[in-house]
């Protein structure tokens, strides 16, 4: 068993690595954060409500969804049961990590799964360390974590501004953003190309349907595609 100091400098070691792997992805989070702020502004949310929502939630695709929803008029129950489908995927993630964690207090299992995100996910899991401590994703999802809520303040901030007629045509960021998240998956998958034209037929569908023209219509569109895509297509091809 390692001395208390010799166990001290392994979890520093370990802290500044993390720290070091997750720079990258929190660069890649400015100006997403930047812009989900300045759309923020433009929904109508308030600055504390703005960093609020990225210190609670830190989901990127659900904040931006969130917005639209808000817009929308949309319940409380909708965003939430919205936000729970687009990131139940993080349950095979931290399943997937614990089995490479070394064991931890349960308290702090649950701040590094917190952090869980894609994108530190995917560092996470590549790392070549046969087994990731706490401190490691503690460093990696820190760093990402807290330039996404300094950004997202920064945005909301910078937003105010800008000339109204600019703050406006930043609504279409979003659909910027999920056209560049959703092109380089289509490009390798027929699945994601039929989940994503599915979905928006069904979505105009529900929106005809005065119940379901707010968010619900977003649920069930999202329920119904990927339930079926996933039983009428099986397997998946690599285009390139």
């Amino acid at each position: 068993m390692p001395s208390p100091a010799l166990h001290r400098e392994q979890t520093s070691g370990h802290w500044k690595k993390g720290i070091q792997a997750g720079l990258p992805i929190a660069i890649g989070y400015m100006p997403v954060a930047f812009t989900f702020g300045l759309l923020a502004k433009a929904a109508g949310l308030s600055l504390f409500e703005t960093v609020g929502m990225s210190i609670i939630v830190f989901a990127g695709a659900s904040q931006y969804i969130a917005l639209s929803m808000i817009a929308a008029a949309s319940g409380a129950a909708e965003l939430i049961l919205t936000t729970f489908i687009m990131n139940i995927r993080h349950l095979l993630m931290s399943a997937s990590l614990k089995e490479r964690a070394e064991e931890d207090p349960k308290w702090l299992k649950a701040i590094y799964a917190f952090f869980i995100t894609d994108e530190t996910f995917s560092v996470a899991a590549t790392s070549p360390e046969k087994k990731i401590t706490g401190s490691y994703l503690l460093g990696l999802g820190l760093v990402a974590y807290s330039c996404w809520v300094v950004f997202s303040g920064v945005g909301y901030v910078m937003g105010s501004g800008l000339p109204q007629s600019l703050q406006n045509s930043m609504g279409i960021a979003l659909y910027a953003m999920f056209i560049a998240l959703l092109v380089p998956a289509a490009k390798k998958s027929r699945k994601v190309i039929a989940l994503a034209a599915s979905a928006a037929i069904l979505n105009c569908f529900f929106s005809l349907i005065p119940a379901l023209s707010g968010g619900w219509g977003i649920i069930l569109s999202t329920i119904i595609a990927a339930v079926s895509i996933e039983f009428f297509i099986k397997g998946d091809e690599e285009s390139e």
